[in-house]
């Protein structure tokens, strides 16, 4: 795998597509019945984009802190977002929009340096041949219970359709991977419907892989993925491997303006530091207004999280995942050589933080906002069984960031924890 994508930190998502013409789930709607499938489509008819510009999304990656990106070029309604040849369903033929979005896009992105990622649906409820077969091939007992977009509704497979359906997806994706340059990253979705056999893994991964040997495929392939991708919960203890927490600012993925349930950009950029201390991303997801412009709210939180990061850059970037929250009650990332720990202070200390178990001397601590020295005292310890005291730094309310405050530790040797961290050179 590319180490780019484990040096990364931090993407951005984009939910963009019809569905913010009224604002609804993007397909859930139509296909949890919350409204018809005809009235979802009529969106098509008022989707202009008529504000939309690449280069003002690509400004606003940059501007987040942001390494990557990645687009929905076509969601579970099957409504592509570029100009596909193998289905009129497109904004380019069946909207007003009459633009390739995911062309101007990927120029943009690419033109700042900023790794190119393309999200794209492998289920695709509109497509006629895409009902054709069970998950496993196995016909349920309850026919009432199928959803006519996804499964046969007769208890009837066509092994034909299905395999016309997985040239079309070949065929769409072909398209994407050599039309745009260079696609870094692959966002899979909707793979639980399916079966591997079913999406003809390994074979599938590896005709993808022809256009491109190095591209980076998420875990949402049936087990053939790169990394993982948990969704919406913070993972409470570390994720084996390569990971990506993906994350909505509100509550929903695409705009929905009746969603006012954002998260503050304190909360943000806690979740953040949350990811990076466990050695994991954060691909945080803005859901574009039908026009192509971004919700004031969502730019906003983009440009105080890049801002924090602009301010931190040494502690994000450059640096391997931290110590466990055994040793300190916050995050904590550590450079490449092991002897800097930064600290990742979220509340306000009264009169000092507790950090155990290092075993390391301290040379320095330094508030890397405001560049303030602070001094440490260190109490207990066991020394003839190397059994370090606790160390306490003091620090107060004043010394604090507006947000979330780093402390800058360089210690005399490589980082030292008694009892091992599991990230770190462990202690005996």
């Amino acid at each position: 795998m590319d180490k780019w994508f484990e040096k990364a930190k931090l993407g951005i998502f984009i939910h963009y597509g019809i569905y913010a013409v009224n604002g609804i789930s993007e397909s859930w709607s139509f296909y949890n019945g919350g409204i018809s499938y005809e009235d979802y489509m009529k969106q098509l008819d008022g989707f202009t984009a008529s504000k939309f510009d690449a280069d003002k999304w690509a400004d606003l990656i940059e501007k987040s802190g942001a390494k990557y990106a990645v687009l929905t070029t076509k969601h579970h309604d099957g409504v592509a977002l570029w100009d596909t040849q193998f289905s009129d369903l497109n904004v380019v033929k069946s909207t007003p929009v009459k633009r390739d979005i995911i062309k101007e896009y990927a120029e943009a992105i690419t033109k700042k340096g900023i790794h190119l990622g393309m999200y794209y649906s492998l289920i695709d409820w509109s497509h006629p041949d895409y009902p054709s077969v069970y998950q496993d091939g196995i016909v349920p007992d309850d026919l009432s219970k199928v959803n006519k977009f996804s499964e046969p509704t007769d208890g009837v497979q066509d092994e034909e359709k299905w395999n016309r359906f997985l040239e079309f997806n070949n065929n769409q994706l072909q398209e994407i991977l050599t039309d745009y340059g260079k696609v870094d990253l692959l966002w899979f979705d909707g793979d639980w419907e399916r079966s591997a056999k079913q999406w003809n893994l390994p074979e599938f991964k590896q005709y993808l892989q022809s256009f491109n040997p190095d591209i980076i495929i998420n875990s949402r392939l049936q087990g053939h993925g790169d990394y993982k991708t948990p969704e919406q919960g913070i993972p409470i203890t570390r994720p084996e491997g390569p990971w990506e927490f993906c994350t909505t600012i509100n509550s929903s993925w695409g705009y929905v303006p009746t969603d006012t349930k954002f998260k503050s950009l304190n909360q943000i950029i806690r979740m953040f530091c949350d990811c990076i201390t466990m050695g994991g991303n954060m691909l945080l997801d803005i859901g574009p207004m039908e026009d192509g412009t971004v919700d004031p709210r969502e730019e906003a939180i983009l440009l105080g999280l890049g801002k924090w990061i602009g301010t931190h850059e040494e502690a994000v970037f450059e640096t391997d995942e931290g110590i466990l929250p055994r040793y300190f009650l916050g995050g904590s990332t550590i450079s490449k050589d092991k002897k800097t720990l930064y600290l990742f202070v979220y509340d306000d200390p009264k009169e000092c933080l507790c950090l155990k178990g290092l075993s390391n001397n301290i040379k320095d601590i330094t508030v890397l906002h405001s560049g303030k020295k602070l001094t440490h005292e260190i109490h207990g310890g066991v020394p003839w069984f190397n059994i370090p005291g606790t160390t306490w730094i003091h620090m107060t309310a004043e010394d604090a960031h507006e947000q979330v405050t780093v402390l800058k530790l360089e210690l005399e040797g490589e980082l030292d924890m008694y009892g091992g961290s599991g990230a770190v050179v462990t202690h005996n």
